[in-house]
């Protein structure tokens, strides 16, 4: 039984090392197509014996599985390595606790106990639906077994119990591996797919932006979820650039929309405004600077134009006995180095990274 486990777990996994390493180009499709091969566009495997019948997928999932990589146009394996740096999400194997909640994460930040949700839309003009299956959902949709779940999040809580958040949280480069690299790359893939599927349900235009903007957009869902709508003043620009053109055509005209520098010039700075930029302007810079129209030919001058403008939290602090006080960056920037305790993932060049797929 054991060999056969490692055999199904080695056809679920191959098919997303498989994919193809060049950045997606084409139109995205407006409506998922099922058919294509991949560990997430066919029903999850058992890879235990069990008397009972895998329970079917909700229809949030199966829409997720039915997701294709043409339905983007930047690739999956791309932002699957941006997320797992430590600059954004990190990489651990093992349950650990969110430093504000306190819920139980794995991997590239993949959250474990959360309830499937209704999340409405609200846009008249936005036909597009939000998905929120449960994080159990999710995990099976990845073909992980269900029952390991289990056993990791009773494993969490007695440490929590334990611990407490603060403890759990200093404990962490100790903790040891409860899922492979290979499992916390399909959680990242499902969880990166439900983040573009609701990215769409919040741009009415999605499949209008270029590449980086559809990325940006993307990392802005997986690390907020249903929190992205207090951001009003960035999604109502994101949603209006229509009714500054003379016709709807006219965003289809030479990729006008997603090349209007002026235009996402006042998308970026909503954002740069944000209370949520300050707090974690390493990663903010690094999103902002994707709504660029020429992030594509030079990344690296978008993010050190957004940089210039994004100024750090600070704090006062009093300093020596005259009790006078200085300022001192709440949030500095973070190494790219992966987090303590994790896989390592340094070394690779980003040809290499990108042979992975």
């Amino acid at each position: 039984m054991v060999l056969l486990n490692r055999l199904v777990r080695a056809a679920v996994l191959m098919p997303a090392l498989a994919l193809p390493a060049a950045g997606q180009t084409a139109a995205p499709a407006t409506e998922p197509v099922v058919g294509v091969q991949s560990p997430l566009l066919s029903p999850p495997i058992p890879l235990v014996e069990s008397n009972s019948a895998p329970k079917p997928a909700s229809n949030a999932v199966e829409r997720l599985l039915a997701f294709k990589d043409s339905d983007v146009k930047f690739n999956l394996r791309d932002l699957m390595d941006i997320l797992s740096d430590r600059r954004h999400e990190g990489w651990v194997l093992a349950a650990y606790p969110d430093p504000k909640t306190a819920q139980p994460l794995i991997g590239a930040g993949f959250s474990l106990d959360l309830p499937a949700r209704q999340h409405p839309q609200l846009d008249p003009l936005n036909p597009h639906p939000f998905l929120e299956p449960s994080s159990a959902e999710l995990w099976q949709a990845a073909g992980l077994d269900s029952e390991k779940l289990t056993v990791i999040l009773n494993e969490f809580n007695a440490r929590l119990d334990a611990w407490d958040k603060k403890g759990f949280r200093k404990r962490i480069k100790m903790l040891e591996p409860e899922i492979a690299d290979e499992d916390a790359d399909l959680l990242l893939r499902i969880g990166i797919i439900q983040a573009i599927y609701n990215a769409k349900g919040y741009c009415r235009d999605f499949d209008q932006f270029s590449a980086s903007q559809q990325m940006a957009v993307t990392q802005l869902v997986y690390q907020m979820g249903v929190n992205l709508e207090q951001f009003s003043q960035f999604l109502s620009l994101i949603n209006n650039y229509a009714a500054g053109a003379e016709s709807k055509a006219d965003m289809h005209v030479e990729n006008a929309f997603a090349a209007d520098a002026a235009y996402w010039k006042s998308v970026q700075q909503s954002l740069i405004e944000s209370q949520w930029a300050r707090l974690y302007r390493a990663r903010a810079v690094a999103v902002i600077a994707m709504l660029d129209p020429q992030y594509s030919d030079q990344p690296g001058t978008a993010e050190r134009r957004v940089g210039a403008m994004l100024r750090p939290a600070v704090v006062r602090r009093r300093a020596g006995p005259a009790g006078t006080t200085r300022l001192v960056a709440a949030h500095r920037s973070r190494s790219t180095k992966t987090r303590p305790g994790s896989a390592s993932r340094k070394g690779k060049s980003p040809e290499q990274k990108k042979r992975r797929v």
